[in-house]
């Protein structure tokens, strides 16, 4: 290595040298990574940074007790991996997320980075490679198509915990919604038409097993990413990794991160396909597609105030319009819906990077990474500001919610057993034209003396069964806020 002046440093690889400032930690491929990749403009999750760290301190540390690595190298490796965890050198990680050559830029950019941090705790000068060598030291036994996607599991696991908590407070306050709101009658609606009377707190309680679906079908995607190719290296035949080596690696991460990661029964199997990224997508495209769904039916019923359903209101966060005074918008969950949308935009990329695939190796890994992070990370948020600014403060309009009930020409339903369907069916046509409820037809054409209409066409009533009443007695006076429901 030789240096040109005080503020740049000179490096080589295969292709030739380049100049680096000298301050920095990464190196030349990380130098060429930045010219050939400005791609996103965005640089690694720093979940990914700490996650690659952790893999370097393990593989550190099992090369140590392999005897591959001497104790001072393994010692300073492992120093700079614990810097690198704590955030401090992020900045030093500027590869752009969306890469070729299946994620060895930011492999590289790790081992780089930990190297010159290492050699400067050895008492050396940052490119000095003759102390810590950045291949030969800090990715000994290794291989990008090991690490990369072992960091990436990490990653997701670390992700999936707030976004799992953020579920668990949603669904808490939807059952709160629900039992709030089980007196509450309202026009039920299919196909945006009017149906048979639900109570609102019916409704609710539908979305609170909804979005308990997503945390189990979520917790079980979760279980996809506990298991790891590290020793794999390459192709998964584990060359270079020595028999010792790659039966620690996977213990230490367990030991650093906390996690029962176990290494895959087939390395090679596990290198080559990447299907289990696609199930951990698959389940957060149906938690979006829930969100989206819960939030269209709360922007539905909360339309108005004068000229909509007007059956809830939301929460009031800000000014809906800059030029129609006192007009406020359902924001959140419009939020929400945007969040859905890049979510399920996101599950197509990965699809498709997923099955693109070629023989040992899936080169497109980078792409389905960053849209997995995003995926998790964007409906953590959304799920957090939906339920503290949404959904906690959701109002029942109940006389509206009874009126548009009763008003309704399918409570005729109830009338079917006793009349027949061709009769109620007459009898609801009637009401509509002639701008009255079904009892009061019922009454004026003397149904009155043989059935009990005002019974009969009780919205509440109707909105009440046998199943429903066992259901109802399960999910609202056994289950508290908090608690989950038994299966």
């Amino acid at each position: 290595m030789n240096t040109r002046h005080s503020t740049r440093r000179m490096e080589r690889d295969l292709v030739g040298e380049m100049e680096i400032p000298a301050e920095a930690y990464y190196g030349v491929h990380t130098a060429r990574a930045m010219q050939n990749f400005p791609i996103s403009g965005r640089a690694l999750h720093p979940e990914m940074i700490r996650s690659l760290a952790l893999i370097k301190k393990a593989a550190a540390l099992s090369l140590r007790d392999a005897g591959m690595l001497s104790g001072n190298i393994a010692g300073a490796i492992v120093a700079a991996c614990e810097d690198v965890m704590t955030g401090t050198l992020n900045d030093q990680f500027p590869v752009d997320a969306i890469q070729g050559g299946a994620g060895t830029s930011a492999n590289m950019n790790a081992n780089e980075v930990i190297a010159n941090r290492a050699i400067e705790r050895l008492g050396g000068r940052k490119g000095d490679y003759r102390l810590v060598n950045p291949n030969d030291h800090v990715n000994c036994g290794q291989s990008t198509n090991d690490v990369y996607p072992s960091a990436g599991k990490l990653t997701v696991v670390r992700l999936f915990k707030p976004l799992l908590l953020a579920l668990e407070a949603l669904r808490d306050a939807l059952q709160e919604r629900a039992i709030a709101f089980d007196g509450v009658v309202k026009a039920g609606r299919t196909q945006l038409q009017d149906a048979v009377p639900i109570r609102l707190g019916q409704e609710f309680q539908a979305y609170t097993a909804a979005v308990e679906r997503d945390i189990s079908r979520l917790s079980a995607a979760r279980l996809e990413m506990m298991t790891l190719n590290l020793g794999g290296t390459a192709i998964g035949t584990g060359v270079n990794a020595s028999e010792a080596y790659a039966r620690a690696v996977v213990k230490y991460v367990n030991r650093l991160s906390g996690e029962p990661f176990a290494q895959a029964d087939n390395l090679i199997d596990s290198t080559q396909n990447v299907d289990d990224y696609v199930r951990v997508s698959s389940a957060l495209k149906a938690c979006a597609v829930n969100l989206t769904k819960i939030s269209n039916d709360l922007r539905l019923m909360a339309s108005g105030p004068r000229a909509g359903l007007g059956e809830i209101s939301l929460p009031a966060r800000q000014n809906g319009s800059s030029i129609m005074p006192g007009k406020v918008n359902p924001v959140i969950p419009e939020v929400v819906n945007q969040i859905a949308f890049a979510v399920m935009g996101n599950d197509v990329t990965i699809t498709l990077a997923a099955q693109a695939g070629q023989l040992e190796l899936n080169a497109f890994e980078p792409v389905i990474l960053d849209r997995l992070f995003e995926s998790i990370s964007w409906l953590t948020n959304g799920v957090r500001t939906f339920t503290e600014n949404c959904v906690r403060g959701i109002v029942a309009n109940e006389a509206r919610c009874r009126e548009l009930a009763e008003q309704s020409t399918a409570v005729a339903t109830a009338l079917c057993p006793s009349i027949g369907y061709a009769r109620a069916a007459t009898l609801a046509k009637e009401a509509l034209s002639s701008h009255m409820t079904v009892e009061a037809v019922a009454k004026r054409d003397g149904l009155a003396p043989e059935l009990d209409l005002h019974r009969m066409l009780d919205p509440y009533a109707m909105t009440v069964s046998v199943q429903a009443e066992h259901h109802r007695g399960r999910s609202l006076a056994a289950t508290k806020p908090g608690q989950r429901q038994n299966p």
